[in-house]
């Protein structure tokens, strides 16, 4: 089996886009209440909007399951108030949901989250525990920045955190760490702040000791890691400076990296770098980048592709595609024998 760690339901029919553009709009006038209307969307427009995408490129591409979650671009904990991301976060979560019921092969949740800036977690910790608890998803994604840009959260090593990583331990879950949108012009969404907040995501682990708090705590670091693998030794380095424990003891018994990396010569850095047992197979198709590659006839994000290139024993290549995936997400092995019936 080849499961996908990284899946976003970027192709979400036009009703949500509304639904969400009628939230903001109420939020111009304090007046207004907070916005919280009907989303009338059929099982049949789900159908519609991926089996042109997500659904067609698994079978194009040969992948069985993908962890699925609402599109990260558009979560922006930035907006509006706790109420308006807490709404925003259950239509969306809802909606995965239901892409779950209609193709339980296919995909697995894994919730937004209510996030919002300066406030505590409380919300956050009751969505994921009902998407745990009543739609079995089997993790969330975790905005280390829900400014939007402005970096003004405590790091993810503060004890801000401690009650929603308590949570996360109780139900067994792990957390793919990714901001949304940026709201500054310098910062490009994909291009910029994607790799930032990974690169920032791994220094802020490495210079904390969260891990002998939460010794089962389990991290996803997307998008290949950030910048971590190509620069491995400035890591390395800086941990010795600072008298801190190798990366091999420190965090790669807690972190782990995917391979949403769209070019050969980085998947081969990847591999070459990090240990097999730390890289889970992720495509996030379809995403950030959805062109054909002119110097290989391929698109982008068919990471597979580059994996299936690589010399690999048979053993490291069931770690990349399925067992590595079943390790840091514990609760998928049986929902995807309850899809199976």
């Amino acid at each position: 089996m080849i499961i996908d760690c990284h899946g976003h339901y970027t192709t979400v029919p036009k009703q949500i886009e509304t639904w969400r553009k009628n939230q903001t709009e109420a939020l111009k006038d304090p007046a207004n209440p907070p916005f919280n209307g009907p989303l009338d969307i059929t099982d049949d427009q789900i159908r519609e909007s991926l089996e042109g995408a997500q659904l067609k490129f698994q079978r194009e591409r040969g992948t069985d399951v993908t962890i699925f979650s609402p599109r990260a671009s558009v979560m922006r904990p930035d907006i509006g108030t706790p109420t308006t991301s807490l709404h925003w976060s259950e239509r969306c979560n809802d909606m995965i949901h239901r892409v779950c019921k209609l193709y339980p092969e296919n995909f697995v949740g894994v919730c937004q989250l209510p996030q919002s800036p300066g406030v505590g977690l409380e919300n956050c910790i009751q969505e994921l525990k009902r998407c745990v608890t009543e739609y079995g998803f089997i993790g969330c994604n975790l905005n280390p920045d829900p400014s939007g840009g402005h970096w003004n959260s405590p790091a993810l090593s503060d004890k801000y955190w401690y009650p929603f990583y308590e949570a996360m331990v109780e139900l067994d879950v792990p957390a793919m760490v990714h901001v949304s949108g940026s709201c500054l012009p310098s910062f490009h969404t994909t291009g910029t702040y994607y790799i930032n907040a990974d690169t920032t995501a791994f220094m802020q682990f490495l210079t904390s000791d969260l891990f002998k708090d939460f010794p089962t705590l389990r991290f996803i670091i997307p998008h290949g890691g950030g910048a971590a693998p190509y620069h491995w030794g400035r890591y390395r380095g800086l941990a010795q400076d600072m008298k801190r424990p190798p990366l091999e003891e420190s965090l790669l018994k807690n972190v782990f990296f995917d391979t949403c990396v769209y070019h050969q010569p980085g998947i081969e850095l990847l591999l070459k770098v990090v240990p097999i047992d730390n890289i889970l197979f992720g495509s996030e198709m379809v995403g950030a980048v959805r062109g054909i590659d002119p110097r290989t006839g391929h698109f982008y994000d068919d990471t597979k592709k580059y994996l299936d290139a690589q010399p690999l024993s048979e053993a490291d290549r069931y770690k990349l595609y399925e067992g590595n995936a079943r390790k840091v997400y514990p609760r998928i092995s049986k929902k995807l024998r309850a899809a199976k019936g």
